[in-house]
């Protein structure tokens, strides 16, 4: 708990909480009710108001006109845009509280956009990007960009994508990086990820492309699952596993892969039926932008078991950092 001297609040502003961290800013015409806890080095601007059951980490901006209601969570570094708007209630009426209101968490960097609205009980995942306006109905991923209503993701910031642009129809072209010949494998620079040029066979009757053990497929497949009827604005995937690798080929049409070691992170757009993605365990991946009828076909080294998924990104990366120390 710090003390008055150590934080800052305007003459025209009104903080009735004691616990500000130091070097925190509360400018004219905030309101902070007593309860509410704020970080370190915080810029809270004008007619900004923070309810009683509100945690905000080390700095945090919260620009003019955000209200913070019950519930909510801020992460640290984070950054809420003018008239940002947050609920805590799904089904409000007036004089008719819930007996808990639900929990909405900002991870730490996020960054949320001018007069955006977010429902109840949502995560923004760390470093995820809400654009302005933007209506969030469902959890965002970590380091997503999303924009819309509802909102859908249009993207992955901070990722390294191979080459500029749409990856895999440049494979098709033979003038990629990976290369034209067959076992042509090309090194994503994501904690073992690669990408091969499969055996494939084409005639007048059509082509075929086999998987076979040491010709692409790096282990003997214990499950096999076709990814489909995917909304283009759905994601799949989310998760990492503790022991389960996997080979991912478009079988049909064009998905978008990202895949994540909790350092770096790299996204590659498959379209190519003769290109498949090789993911060793405790790989974060995601599966989005899928094109209409698109077929995206899985080999997974274990069979289904829900043991072995990592669902939290935090998690993940906590587990990566005690599996390579720094």
């Amino acid at each position: 708990m710090s003390t008055a001297s150590s934080y800052f609040v305007h003459p025209q502003g009104l903080c009735e909480s004691t616990d500000i961290g130091v070097g925190t800013r509360v400018w004219a015409f905030a309101h902070v009710l007593p309860g509410a806890r704020i970080g370190a080095n915080c810029n809270i601007c004008d007619n900004v108001f923070v309810e009683a059951d509100v945690v905000i980490g080390d700095e945090v901006t919260l620009k003019c006109g955000v209200q913070l209601w019950d519930g909510l969570r801020i992460g640290n570094r984070v950054f809420i845009g003018p008239n940002a708007t947050f609920t805590n209630d799904r089904f409000p009426r007036s004089k008719r509280y819930p007996a808990k209101f639900l929990q909405t968490i900002v991870e730490d960097d996020a960054s949320i956009g001018a007069n955006a609205t977010i429902l109840p009980g949502v995560r923004i995942g760390r470093g995820a990007m809400v654009g302005a306006g933007a209506v969030v109905t469902r959890d965002v991923p970590p380091y997503s960009t999303v924009v819309g209503n509802p909102a859908v993701i249009i993207g992955y910031h901070d990722s390294a994508t191979l080459p500029q642009g749409d990856v895999a129809a440049e494979f098709s072209s033979g003038s990629n990086s990976l290369g034209s010949a067959i076992g042509s494998r090309l090194d994503l620079g994501v904690a073992g990820c690669w990408l091969e040029r499969l055996s494939h066979f084409t005639d007048m009757r059509g082509s075929l492309t086999p998987l076979q053990m040491e010709k692409g497929l790096p282990f003997v497949p214990a499950r096999i699952f076709l990814v489909y009827g995917v909304p283009s604005h759905y994601v799949r995937g989310e998760h990492a596993h503790h022991e389960c690798q996997q080979f991912l080929v478009a079988a049909h049409g064009g998905v978008s892969i990202v895949v994540d070691d909790g350092t770096r992170r790299r996204e590659v757009r498959l379209v190519d039926q003769t290109v498949g993605l090789y993911m060793p365990r405790m790989i974060w991946g995601v599966q989005y932008k899928f094109d209409p009828d698109s077929v995206l076909m899985v080999a997974a080294s274990h069979a289904y078991d829900a043991g072995d998924y990592i669902r939290n990104y935090s998690e993940f990366r906590q587990l990566v950092g005690q599996e390579n120390p720094v």
